[in-house]
């Protein structure tokens, strides 16, 4: 049998209108309780804690007006909704105001109405209360950055260290796959990341990330951006809700936290998840600028993909791209301090000479390493950051 969906609890001095409204939710799937008055429907509440209430106003013993006073001390979220037929509009708005979700009037022509009503409440009540258990998991891992970024404050070559531990294990080899990366902070610090990982026995996921501004603030963030991709990976393999692991759905979990999180910070990334046992690649864009380059021998060129910046908008949603990986490639990962050092006056000219010069460097870091004279740059605007992943290049 169906569990059901909710634990409803129904105060009314009226026998009738009280087994009228109960025979009509039991039979939409709720479980009802019932009580003749307020003080016994406040015991009855206290006894079996109910997820929302439904009561009238006008009761012997205690009016529904108190009830709901009582009910808001010992449970502010739990939604109340009145059904009355008193009609008097300054109990309504007194209802209203104490908390009441909704306000209805007696006789209910359509029990469909109350229904509605009740799972609109549920609905409402559910998503306060999950907003309010992540808001406390964000503000709980706040606190703890705010520590963190405290003690980088004090101490800038413990925080370069802390972030140099953060980066994964350069260079990395896991099956046909090659995996490195350069990370150069215009300041001591650095608001680029790279990281690199198996979800599974098949799948490999990376990432590189941009974070607005320079210096500490901003690798901050990257720590935040850690943590938050170890916990989903740790979600994952625990079998919760990322079983596919989708770089989307990744984008769009950092882009909620960092949004809660308050910190007046954006990044632009770009993910991607390597299917071993497919030779597929999907890939999610968030804002990040530029594109992936893929290069082949002979050819180098630009993936496809856009999508907005993450931790900026409420609303912003991630689009899944895949692609099939030739046999031979490597694909590349800049972070747009890269087109400091760029030919061209423009950034369309900046974007259409990148590729060659990966190209010209045979796909490979070391080759970038030396077309970008990256050993021998002074002191530079933004941070540069590089990631390179390859199969079969010599």
């Amino acid at each position: 049998m169906q569990k059901p969906s909710a634990t409803l609890l129904i105060i009314d001095d009226d026998e009738v209108v009280r087994a009228s409204l109960a025979a009509y939710l039991e039979d939409s799937g709720f479980s009802v309780l019932q009580a003749g008055n307020g003080q016994q429907g406040l015991q009855v509440f206290e006894a079996h804690q109910p997820d929302l209430v439904i009561c009238d106003l006008r009761m012997p013993q205690m009016g529904g007006l108190e009830l709901i006073r009582r009910i808001s001390e010992r449970a502010p979220q739990l939604p109340v909704i009145v059904v009355s037929g008193a009609g008097v509009m300054s109990d309504a708005v007194e209802a209203l105001r104490l908390g009441a979700a909704d306000y209805l009037i007696k006789p209910l022509e359509d029990l469909a109405v109350l229904e509605h009503s009740v799972r609109r409440a549920l609905d409402r009540s559910r998503l306060v209360l999950e907003n309010q258990r992540y808001r406390e998991k964000l503000e709980a891992a706040n606190r703890e950055l705010e520590a963190s970024l405290h003690l980088l404050q004090e101490d800038q070559t413990a925080g370069r260290q802390v972030q140099m531990n953060m980066l994964p294990e350069n260079p990395w080899v896991a099956g046909d796959f090659a995996f490195e990366h350069q990370i150069i902070p215009s300041l001591y610090l650095s608001g680029d990341f790279a990281d690199y990982f198996r979800v599974d026995d098949r799948r490999i996921a990376f990432y590189l990330a941009d974070v607005s501004g320079h210096g500490a603030s901003s690798a901050f963030v990257t720590v935040l951006l850690k943590f938050m991709t170890t916990r989903l990976l740790f979600e994952f393999k625990r079998g919760g809700k990322m079983r596919e692991f989708k770089p989307s759905q990744v984008l769009s979990h950092i882009n909620r936290g960092l949004i809660n999180c308050k910190l007046g910070k954006h990044v632009t990334m770009v993910g991607g998840v390597i299917d071993e046992d497919t030779g597929l690649l999907t890939y999610s864009v968030g804002g990040h600028l530029p594109l992936p380059v893929l290069y082949t021998p002979g050819q180098a060129r630009y993936l496809e993909g856009r999508g907005l910046p993450v931790g900026l908008f409420d609303e912003a949603s991630y689009q899944d791209l895949v692609l099939e990986l030739p046999a031979q490639f490597s694909l590349t990962l800049m972070s747009d301090g890269i087109l400091d050092l760029l030919p061209g006056d423009t950034l369309k000219d900046k974007e259409a000479a990148l590729p060659e010069i990966v190209k010209a460097a045979g796909g490979s870091l070391d080759g970038l390493r030396q077309r970008f004279e990256l050993a021998t740059l002074g002191e530079m605007p933004d941070d540069i950051a590089l990631l390179v992943l390859s199969r079969n290049l010599e």
